[in-house]
């Protein structure tokens, strides 16, 4: 049974994620072209969401030498739970991957370019700041804008808004449509498409289910029954859906711009 501050979070956040659920993108796509285009920028979207999963940890459990306990068992179990499924699952062949490489391993499949995704990992293995990561000119400028949001969050230091962005402001809300597409596109591109659709159904296997409830336990937690924390809380959410909006309608633009433009011909 959830808390009166997670069913007033919710309530607040539901014509945010009506939108989203409902958002023209999803019936936009029509081709595995546009698919690609959906993944060169999509692909931002989940890596920065390890970023912020590892914040988490990093708040929440220690990873000091030499070792201490930090905060209590419950919350260290929760997070350790979380990291483990997103950054050691396994792919469609029982392989031990995270779902970034996942994402990427469906990209190239799909014959979307990576080249942009590649050249920020290799700039975070520079250890460059977050800031010039960001500002490479590859990336598209509605991804920055959903990163920047997200590390904003990360840059709070304040686990309990990471945790409420976390479970209620980074679900990707996939609709039954558009597993549907990527299923019918299958049927022409058997060899095309499969690792995404095995990523997607694997993402709400796991994410929609398990994690996500251990990620509202964590929140819960973590804001406890201090209504300054909720009120917070959801206005960090808001902000992170808002983001994704933003993106979304970037995204659509783009392959209705492209279509347009008859470069799909």
């Amino acid at each position: 049974m959830a808390s009166p501050f997670v069913s007033k979070l919710q309530a607040e956040i539901q014509p945010l994620r009506e939108q989203l659920v409902h958002h023209p993108v999803y019936a936009s796509i029509h081709s595995l072209e546009d698919l690609q285009v959906f993944m060169e920028h999509h692909v931002y979207a989940v890596w920065d969401f390890m970023s912020l999963l590892k914040a988490l940890q990093l708040h929440l459990t220690s990873v000091q030498i030499p070792w201490r306990p930090v905060g209590n068992a419950t919350t260290r179990f929760l997070i350790n739970e979380i990291v483990t499924g997103e950054e050691s699952d396994v792919d469609e062949n029982d392989n031990r991957t995270s779902h970034f490489e996942l994402y990427l391993k469906a990209m190239q499949q799909a014959g979307a370019q990576t080249a942009s995704i590649d050249a920020l990992i290799e700039d975070v293995n520079k250890n460059l700041s977050v800031a010039s990561i960001l500002s490479a000119p590859s990336i598209p400028e509605a991804a920055k804008g959903f990163m920047q949001t997200t590390f904003d969050v990360i840059h709070s230091n304040q686990p309990h808004l990471m945790a409420a962005v976390f479970t209620f402001g980074r679900e990707d809300l996939i609709p039954d449509m558009f597993l549907s597409f990527i299923k019918e596109l299958k049927k022409e591109f058997p060899n095309k498409v499969n690792i995404i659709q095995y990523y997607i159904e694997r993402h709400i296997e796991v994410d929609g289910g398990h994690h996500s409830a251990l990620a509202l336990e964590m929140t819960e937690t973590l804001c406890g029954n201090d209504p300054q924390k909720w009120e917070e809380a959801t206005l960090f959410v808001k902000r992170a859906l808002q983001s994704r909006l933003a993106l979304w309608d970037a995204i659509n633009s783009k392959i209705n711009s492209s279509i347009e433009e008859g470069q799909y011909l």
